[in-house]
Formats: C-alpha cells, sequence, structure tokens
C-alpha cells in the first residue's frame, strides 16, 4: 500500500503538517550533487583564480546559509533550529567537476532532509554562477538525498550500488 501523501488535505488543498505532537529525536540527513565542467575550468577553481574570487569557500557559505533558509524557500517546510550544517565540495577527476555533499542535523519534531538538498543545490548554482563567464556549458546534475536518521519513518540509505537500505 502506497503511502499517503502528507501535505495534501483530504479534498487536495496544500497543507502544513502538524508535527506538534510528534517526539523530538536527533535527526539527520546527507545529500548529494555534482558539477561537471571542463578540465581546464575545474583547475582554475582549484587554483583559487576565478575572476568572482574563492570558488568553493563562497559555494559552501552558499550551502550553509540556504539550508539556514529552507523554509523560506519551500511552501511548507517547518523552520528548524539546525544544530550542524556542513557542506563539503571535492574535486571529482572522472566528471570532471565537483562533488558537493550537505550534512544537516537537528533535535526535533521533523527531519532535515530538504535542508541538505537545499544547500547541496544552492552551492552548486553558486559554483556556475561563479565560474560561468568561462564554462557555460556546465551540467549540475544528480541532486539527491542519499541518507537520513532519525524519526518515525527510521533511516535511509543508499548503498554503493545504488540500491536503498531502510530500517528502524
Amino acid at each position: 500500500m502506497a503511502a499517503a501523501l502528507t501535505h495534501l488535505g483530504a479534498q487536495g488543498e496544500a497543507n502544513m503538517v502538524d508535527v506538534g505532537d510528534k517526539a523530538e529525536t536527533v535527526r539527520t540527513a546527507v545529500a548529494e550533487g555534482f558539477v561537471a565542467m571542463r578540465p581546464e575550468t575545474l583547475d582554475m577553481i582549484l587554483a583559487g583564480d576565478a575572476k568572482k574570487g574563492d570558488v568553493l569557500g563562497t559555494a559552501r557559505i552558499a550551502g550553509i546559509m540556504a539550508a539556514k533558509k529552507t523554509h523560506e524557500l519551500i511552501p511548507l517546510c517547518h523552520p528548524l533550529l539546525l544544530t550542524k550544517i556542513s557542506v563539503n565540495i571535492e574535486p571529482d577527476a572522472a566528471l570532471p567537476g565537483l562533488k558537493v555533499t550537505a550534512l544537516t542535523r537537528v533535535t526535533g519534531k521533523t527531519g532535515v532532509e530538504m535542508e541538505a538538498l537545499s544547500a547541496v543545490s544552492v552551492a552548486c548554482l553558486t559554483i556556475y554562477d561563479m565560474a560561468k563567464a568561462v564554462d557555460r556549458a556546465m551540467v549540475i546534475s544528480g541532486i539527491r538525498l542519499v541518507e537520513k536518521t532519525g524519526g518515525k519513518s527510521g533511516n535511509y540509505k543508499i548503498t554503493g550500488d545504488g540500491a536503498t537500505e531502510a530500517g528502524r
């Protein structure tokens, strides 16, 4: 049996979920995304030679800010007192390009998946913005949740082969 969509009311109207009766638990989420680019664009970014400045540092800060403002960007998200946000950006020679990973954590009544996904999305967009003058053909892809822990629905993790594991 398919799970019901929690953000829809009986007549299909948008509805912010009431989390008042949920237990507070430590909840974490990890998301990832990729920015593929020409090898020379990657070299420029890694050397710190972009005209707009420090691409990786700026993207990291943009991702952190996005996680904190997720409830302002996505209409039915609850505002959360995040206890941890980290954004990691590392070169991926196979793309070539950059892999962006974000971790978010909260002790609360609702999950932090949207905050991790927002952090990755905005960090990737910032990389694109700061390097687009030299490489407009960059491609942002693969933005997805790779892991979540805590809460009533239990844990979720994508394994190395792309399969998912769920459990409590």
